[in-house]
């Protein structure tokens, strides 16, 4: 609420006389996101459809001539670093910690520009994004960073091209994202959701029905994607089917690189493509050797050209099941727009039954929920959820369901009686972890009064 936010603003600035002795000249915002549906699908190249939540990443800073970008964050469980302008601003992969994913920001918008040296700063961050939920913190956190940087150094941009420039820089850390996290984090507007195109960036408003909020609730497993090979397995598996059905249709797989671009040459539909992944794949995992027999290259040429760097130690690899999942969702997000732009009396069933699939898909097709994710949806439709699904990378973090607004706080005292109350982790968490949540706008820059 604007209140809380006031509060918050207030801490921050606080704290940053405290630490600099002195007072911030701006602060910037940047919003953590929820997906309604379109998972894993972005790198694919194919359309999204998310919204920004309240909750957000929130930076205080100063600009001044000592030749150090200073950061501090106001969660004292992240420690204070330090860097020189004039050094190559270094990100260790290996070890993703909150800072590295700052100075991604950082290194996009000197990169972008050619700044040799960079202006000083001194900056604190907090965040009421919950971390390792699935909700974006850190993407947020990365376009907080990109936004204040461009100030800091007055330049400017549009908030399409910010979006471009923290989706790229946002790889130093490891992760191979396709870009939705960044996109709606800048292009949000209160009070609609998004769809959100790639090659050209473009969102276009999505008007969610009357009667339904969304609910988010955090399964209380961390997912840190950049810690993890998991993520990235994906991507290279998806990247293997695209060139394999390109190379099955007589194009040349070595032009092609996404799902979305077989479609596109072939000029085929979603359900045609679908169709193609039943006849082209076997649902067995396939091995290096098969795929690079297949595709008539060398291991060597597979290593270097297909694999990522986190994914080099991989031996099989589910083809047929991570197509049927991409080209699956992404029919169900133009489904989703579809029934948002019609209003149909049943809108809120029909929505509610595209989560519940997308779930599903997520969890046998994609293998990307587990568990505690998987209990959690079931407790969310028994306690009253028309649909629901996991949000974000997966393999934790949250799952987001819709509900009748009339039920709301029905729904909210099961779920919490179902699944936070009998854990007492859980149950100390529960406060950040189940919370309504209505479309926020994006990523802000505001001066001190």
């Amino acid at each position: 609420t604007p209140r809380l936010f006031q509060i918050r603003l207030k801490n921050l600035k606080t704290a940053f006389e405290d630490k600099y002795g002195e007072s911030p000249l701006f602060y910037t915002c940047a919003p953590g996101r929820v997906n309604l549906i379109g998972e894993h699908i972005d790198y694919c190249g194919y359309s999204v459809l998310p919204m920004a939540i309240e909750q957000n990443i929130l930076a205080a800073v100063s600009v001044n001539n000592s030749g150090m970008i200073q950061l501090a964050n106001i969660n004292p469980q992240y420690k204070d670093y330090k860097v020189s302008c004039s050094e190559d601003i270094a990100i260790n992969k290996d070890d993703p910690k909150w800072y590295y994913y700052f100075l991604c920001g950082v290194k996009g918008i000197q990169e972008k520009f050619g700044i040799p040296r960079l202006a000083g700063m001194s900056c604190v961050v907090d965040g009421s994004i919950p971390p390792s939920s699935g909700l974006s913190s850190s993407s947020a956190l990365v376009c907080c960073a990109g936004l204040l940087t461009m100030e800091a150094n007055q330049k400017s941009l549009s908030k399409v091209a910010l979006a471009e420039i923290c989706a790229k820089c946002e790889r130093y850390i490891g992760t191979e994202g396709g870009g939705m996290d960044q996109s709606i984090s800048f292009l949000a507007e209160k009070g609609t959701a998004k769809l959100i195109e790639f090659h050209p960036l473009r969102a276009t408003d999505v008007k969610l029905p009357e009667g339904a909020v969304f609910v988010i609730s955090n399964c209380c497993k961390e997912m840190n994607k950049a810690a993890s090979s998991h993520y990235n397995i994906r991507v290279v598996e998806c990247r293997i089917a695209t060139k394999m059905l390109a190379h099955h249709r007589g194009l040349d797989p070595s032009k092609v690189s996404k799902l979305s671009q077989v479609q596109t040459e072939l000029n085929a539909s979603l359900e045609e493509m679908l169709a193609m992944v039943e006849e082209v794949f076997h649902p067995e995992p396939y091995t290096r050797e098969e795929i690079c027999k297949l595709l008539s290259i060398t291991s060597e040429k597979f290593s270097t050209e297909v694999l990522s760097a986190n994914t080099q130690q991989e031996t099989h690899f589910k083809l047929y099941q991570r197509s049927k999942h991409v080209y699956g969702e992404a029919a169900r997000v133009m489904s989703f727009k579809s029934v948002c732009d019609s209003e149909p009396v049943d809108a809120i069933r029909l929505l509610g039954d595209l989560m519940n699939q997308s779930h599903v898909s997520c969890r046998d097709l994609y293998e990307c929920s587990c568990p505690e994710l998987d209990q959690l949806v079931d407790i969310c439709l028994k306690s009253g959820a028309v649909g629901s699904r996991l949000t974000g990378a997966g393999w934790g973090g949250c799952a987001v369901s819709m509900v009748p607004s009339k039920k709301v706080e029905s729904f909210l005292k099961a779920v919490r009686d179902a699944y936070y109350t009998p854990d007492p982790r859980r149950a100390a968490m529960e406060k950040q972890s189940l919370f309504v949540s209505k479309p926020a706008g994006g990523a802000a820059l505001f001066l001190e009064d």
